[in-house]
């Protein structure tokens, strides 16, 4: 899933980080987050991590527990393990059975799905 020169953020099992963090390549959260995820390439919620917060990115995998809205311009999967109450805003959405989803569901139009850098240009 990542390729090399990416840059890959964790917050571990043990680690419980507090505000707004921007990450601007890849981030795993598998420990405790209480704030905002802004301008991430991807985001994956480990089954130990938990989130509350608005979460923003590309993509945006859910294995834990978010408690906010997110937001995903190209994708959002939702594990069997996953517990998320709040919106989703996102290109496309894969939900796998088991999975917990409380909240509205909006699929991006086609303007919406264009990375920021792109609308730029």
């Amino acid at each position: 899933m990542f390729e090399a020169g990416d840059a890959v953020s964790v917050i571990g099992p043990e680690a419980y980080f507090q505000g707004t963090l921007s990450a601007k390549g890849s981030l795993r959260v598998d420990g405790k987050m209480d704030g905002a995820i802004t301008e991430a390439q991807s985001v994956i919620i480990g089954s130990t991590g938990k989130v509350e917060g608005d979460i923003a990115g590309e993509t945006v995998v859910v294995g834990g527990e978010v408690k906010g809205n997110i937001c995903a311009s190209q994708f959002t999967e939702l594990l069997a393990s996953a517990r998320v109450t709040g919106d989703i805003r996102t290109a496309k959405i894969l939900v796998e059975e088991g999975a917990y989803f409380e909240g509205s569901c909006s699929m991006l139009a086609g303007e919406e799905r264009k990375p920021a850098q792109e609308e730029e240009i």
